[in-house]
């Protein structure tokens, strides 16, 4: 970018303190490397990916707690059924699986902007020992997935409290 800084009064060219050569090698990089990176992060019209998105890529938000008695894991998907969701356990991992499938639409003057994510996900837990697999449930609502797993009985009994002693 050439820049003339000069008291407004030494330019010609409509009096205007700052000139830009549009034909500069230098500024037409920096155009080509700001629609490169802004293609690849969705912010062009002819990439409507949410910024942290990859293509295809449905990233479920999560959050895990636990108290005495349960393990519980809460996944927001929104849009989704429970047709379009696998729950799976397997030892000392839980499995979330699922598919967000395109809505066909038509689209009138030629023009159309998606901004939603669809595709595959998966979520691969690791879970701590003492989960009793076999009273485990999960609860689809609202877009929310809860999955409630109890610990297992022989879990709560050897939980031992430590005293702290103050020095």
């Amino acid at each position: 970018m050439t820049l003339k800084l000069a008291p407004f009064k030494w330019l010609k060219k409509n009096n205007v303190p700052v000139q830009r050569n549009e034909n500069n090698f230098i500024v037409n990089l920096q155009k080509e490397m700001n629609r490169i990176f802004d293609e690849f992060y969705g912010m062009d019209t002819d990439y409507p990916l949410a910024m942290g998105e990859s293509f295809g890529e449905v990233n479920p938000k999560m959050d895990m707690t636990e108290n005495d008695q349960n393990l519980l894991v809460t996944l927001e998907l929104p849009g989704l059924t429970e047709a379009d969701i696998n729950v799976s356990l397997n030892e000392d991992l839980l499995t979330v699986s699922g598919e967000k499938k395109i809505e066909k639409e038509e689209t009138i003057k030629g023009w159309y902007r998606m901004e939603r994510t669809y595709g595959n996900f998966t979520r691969n837990i690791p879970l701590p020992s003492g989960i009793d697999t076999n009273r485990c449930e999960a609860v689809f609502k609202s877009g929310i997935l809860t999955i409630t797993m109890p610990k297992s009985a022989d879990h709560q009994k050897n939980i031992k409290k430590i005293p702290i002693k103050g020095a």
